[in-house]
């Protein structure tokens, strides 16, 4: 089995691990000896400080990571660049980058908006649509809690009608004393046609950028057939 060089990491809803997923994939993927970049098609939230580019680089290391656009509203990227008056780049402008990226480094890692299906651009294309344009396998970042079930499983039916590839599930915060829903939801999910990948610990990006990479291995252990065992 051969990974491919693009991942697109989704999430089930926002405000559910995916920055702190594809964080701790760069890490683990960088330390097999393999190059990363990370792409970020839209970034919102800039007037609050948010970058995930730069939490990205700051527990991964050594792996290149830039946004597509950069909005300053914490909202929608639609919404957010109408606030700001700023015109959103096209998929093809985002997939033209991320293939530029593929050919300077063994992986891009691209990290969508909210969910599957958030617009990106003025004409509704989604992380969805820019999977199709770069036949791309994504990682689906799930929450551990009541409703994820649901939200989960409507995810991988909307990613297996455009008939694209997914590498697996990962809970993206798991909490530090679960509770029978949490354990409950974790054994269903790993009945699902799909991998579960593994789960992060609750507030993963506390620790130090040492921890964080010395951990991210164990945390994806059920990534492990390909992000260790498989050429890239």
């Amino acid at each position: 089995m051969n990974l491919s060089p693009v991942i697109l990491v989704t999430g089930t809803d926002t405000v559910v691990g995916k920055t702190i997923t594809t964080a701790a994939l760069a890490a683990v993927l960088s330390g097999t000896g393999r190059s990363v970049a990370v792409y970020k098609p839209c970034q919102s939230g800039a007037a609050d400080g948010d970058s995930d580019a730069a939490e990205i680089v700051r527990l991964a290391g050594a792996v290149t990571a830039e946004a597509g656009v950069v909005l300053q509203e914490p909202m929608a990227p639609v919404a957010a660049a109408a606030i700001d008056g700023t015109p959103l780049p096209s998929l093809a402008a985002h997939a033209e980058r991320i293939r530029e990226l593929a050919g300077a480094h063994d992986h891009v890692l691209v990290e969508g908006a909210g969910g599957l299906l958030v617009e990106l651009d003025s004409v509704g294309g989604t992380l969805a649509d820019l999977g199709s344009l770069l036949a791309a396998a994504f990682v689906v970042v799930a929450r551990p809690g009541l409703g994820t079930l649901n939200h989960t499983a409507l995810t991988l039916e909307a990613l297996s009608a455009r008939g694209l590839d997914v590498l697996g599930v990962v809970l993206g915060s798991w909490p530090a004393s679960p509770d029978a829903v949490h354990h409950s939801n974790r054994q269903v999910l790993g009945t699902l046609p799909v991998p579960l990948l593994g789960a992060l610990p609750g507030r993963a990006s506390e620790l130090s950028p040492a921890d964080f990479r010395a951990g991210a291995a164990a945390w994806l252990n059920g990534a492990a057939a390909w992000l260790n065992g498989v050429s890239a």
